[in-house]
């Protein structure tokens, strides 16, 4: 006797024949040439961005270009999509497949600064803010900083007409505070050895200067904060600013003598705990800091929750306002609230 086993449901049927169809034309449009010889151009295009960014160093830097390119470098990634949507109008495999060496790359270099590596914890908050030659209301920048809960403050960008304000706004919740020339620091704490670095008239034309001579337009200063945990050392530094210029370009060259000039200093700085506050007028992706950067590293990368821009304030596209350290830890990192300075105030909680 024969025994009839049932057959597919139609929809079944109907299921498999579409799964079929779609394996088929798949197979059929990856097998043939035309897909994959479409966008060379953009193709080429997307394997040049893969290499641009972790060879960023090797750009050579004519007209400050390299710098330029280590400044936006974050950026990059948008260039994928644009590219994306030319392969897709072009329907190039091609170009498809070699955006896959880009999206690879920028995740390595900056996918974990999208993750939050804050954690509880700390001894010190240390807060810096660029506090803007053009704010309209130091008074009122003063007390925003002042109720930031900063133990360590630094202020950069002092003019002689606005510093009075800060000295005021500040004096009821930071004792202690030294400034020389356009930079300061506020500290619930004891400050000692303070003296100031210079980091614009670095070279032959520093020693024709005398110290009351360099002192108003002195932008970097070496202090020392006394804690119940030991002494930590601390920089404040507003580098040179930048210029993007018809003829030379992106012009960095006061800033890096002052990044050079820094450099030596950390060098020669034994000190077991240091903590450098300042405007860079540049990131740390910049080859400018290799000397600096090579002996502290940045309390944003290593506890921050994105990237934490900072410049202009009212739509931050670069970190160029830093907190580094070494011999400390840092437990967590952010920016504060606009003040009236086109910098965002940096913060940063460490421990040791």
């Amino acid at each position: 006797m024969t025994r009839n086993t049932p057959g597919p449901s139609p929809a079944a049927a109907r299921w498999r024949a579409g799964l079929h169809r779609a394996i088929h034309a798949v197979s059929h449009a990856v097998s043939r040439p035309e897909p994959w010889k479409r966008g060379p151009v953009l193709a080429a295009l997307a394997l040049l961005l893969g290499l641009l960014m972790p060879l960023h160093a090797s750009v050579p830097d004519v007209g400050g270009l390299g710098s330029l390119l280590e400044n936006v470098l974050p950026w990059c990634g948008l260039l994928v999509p644009v590219l994306l949507a030319g392969a897709l109008w072009r329907r190039s495999v091609s170009a498809v497949v070699a955006l896959l060496l880009p999206v690879i790359v920028w995740l390595g270099l900056f996918g974990g600064l999208l993750a939050d590596k804050s954690h509880p914890g700390g001894d010190l908050t240390l807060v810096s803010h660029n506090v803007g030659a053009g704010n309209p209301d130091p008074a009122a920048t003063a007390r925003d900083l002042a109720a930031s809960g900063a133990d360590v403050l630094a202020l950069e960008e002092l003019t002689p007409q606005a510093a009075p304000a800060y000295e005021k706004g500040l004096a009821k919740a930071y004792p202690h505070h030294v400034v020389r020339g356009t930079v300061g620091l506020w500290s619930t704490l004891p400050l000692s050895g303070t003296r100031m670095i210079d980091i614009m008239d670095y070279g032959p034309l520093a020693a024709t200067k005398t110290a009351a001579e360099k002192l108003p337009g002195n932008r970097a200063l070496r202090t020392t904060v006394t804690t119940d945990r030991g002494p930590l050392t601390v920089y404040v530094a507003h580098l040179g600013s930048v210029r993007l210029m018809p003829r030379k370009g992106f012009w960095t060259d006061s800033r890096d003598i002052g990044a050079r000039a820094l450099g030596k200093e950390l060098a020669a700085d034994t000190s077991e705990r240091v903590v450098l506050l300042g405007d860079f007028n540049g990131t740390t992706d910049d080859r400018a800091f290799a000397g600096i950067t090579a002996r502290l590293h940045s309390a944003q990368d290593a506890a921050g929750n994105g990237f934490g821009f900072t410049w202009p304030a009212a739509f931050p596209l670069v970190r160029i306002d830093q907190i580094l350290v070494r011999g400390v830890r840092p437990d967590r990192s952010w920016t504060l609230p606009a003040t009236g300075s086109d910098h965002l105030p940096v913060a940063a909680r460490v421990s040791w």
